[in-house]
């Protein structure tokens, strides 16, 4: 095996071992602390979605930090310390574990920071980034509010309506889709109709996974809990290619030089949305206003100019649609 492809197998795996426990927002020593198992929520209240990417529209201008509403979910949150977020520490570019610094980072992650940012006025010591798998992104957002409860879910979550059925989302804060991941060499492979018979990975509880079955019931799925996860089996030649989210897949492709983003134009929609307790609406709204504060005073532009564009070209901030609840 060449030099090159175990450097980056063993990248990997790394990022694999690291992908489980919880993070500051400053450099936290490993092994940290798991996700606990969400305890069995109370039923959530029934969502109309005719349409998945409706949100609920910000109360005007967002509180001054430091100074939210009494009997708010902001408030809850102030009094607990720290805003506790889902997160992912192994896509890279959206959020992964630095290795240096042990910090981890991306463009999910600054979606959180500014979220903590407008509740305390800083996000420095006021972010707990708890990772989690892709299966446990709506179980923890489900579980009773209690201190030490995830508040908010930042990892690239697709918006539809089986989910706003458990969940609430934030107004879309960037819009992906689904393309397929194979070795180099197989420059015969233009699409997924071209991979009949064979293993593709996806991570388990995902739209990714449920698309590539619609897209080819011919392919073999196989699942993994996590990207890097995936990323592994494929480095391992226990699948063939790998499927997700355009964001995901170049991650990928930049730890692996034998691995390749075929050109084929994606084959889903996959809008992201931030993840929050369905109960919680006052919480959402309040998201809102962050995310509308951002796409306004260039940060999510400046976000995204640092960790996606250089893979995935330029790009504009998703127009809100709200309407939910009104």
């Amino acid at each position: 095996m060449n030099k090159t492809r175990l450097i980056a197998g063993s990248l990997a795996l790394l990022f694999a071992a690291t992908a489980c426990g919880s993070s500051s927002y400053d450099a936290t020593p490993l092994p940290v602390k798991e996700t606990p198992p969400a305890a069995k929520p109370a039923a959530p209240p029934a969502q109309d979605c005719a349409n998945p990417l409706q949100s609920y529209r910000p109360d005007g201008p967002l509180p001054l930090p430091n100074q939210m509403p009494a009997g708010s979910t902001m408030a809850r949150i102030h009094s607990y310390g720290r805003l506790v977020a889902g997160v992912s520490a192994d896509s890279l570019n959206l959020g992964s574990r630095n290795p240096i610094t042990g910090v981890i980072e991306g463009f999910d992650i600054d979606m959180i920071n500014a979220v903590a940012a407008a509740i305390f006025g800083t996000a420095k010591g006021h972010v707990e980034l708890r990772v989690i798998s892709s299966p446990q992104r709506l179980p923890v957002l489900k579980a009773p509010r209690q201190p030490g409860a995830v508040d908010i879910v930042a990892r690239n979550m697709t918006i539809n309506c089986a989910r706003w059925k458990e969940i609430a989302f934030s107004a879309e804060y960037y819009h992906s889709g689904q393309k397929l991941l194979v070795q180099s060499n197989m420059t015969r492979v233009k699409s997924l109709a071209d991979l009949s018979g064979q293993k593709v990975c996806a991570p388990a509880g995902s739209t990714s996974l449920e698309n590539l079955i619609k897209a080819n019931p011919k392919v073999i799925p196989v699942t993994a809990d996590t990207d890097t996860g995936c990323l592994v089996l494929f480095q391992q030649a226990k699948v063939v290619g790998i499927t997700g989210d355009d964001t995901v897949l170049a991650g990928e492709a930049a730890q692996d030089p034998y691995a390749m983003v075929i050109k084929a134009p994606p084959f889903s929609a996959e809008p992201y949305g931030l993840g929050m307790n369905s109960g919680e609406v006052d919480f959402v709204k309040f998201v809102n206003g962050v995310l509308e504060k951002m796409k306004a005073d260039g940060s999510w532009q400046q976000s995204y100019k640092t960790w996606l564009e250089p893979a995935l070209g330029k790009a504009v901030p998703p127009q809100p649609l709200y309407g939910r609840g009104d």
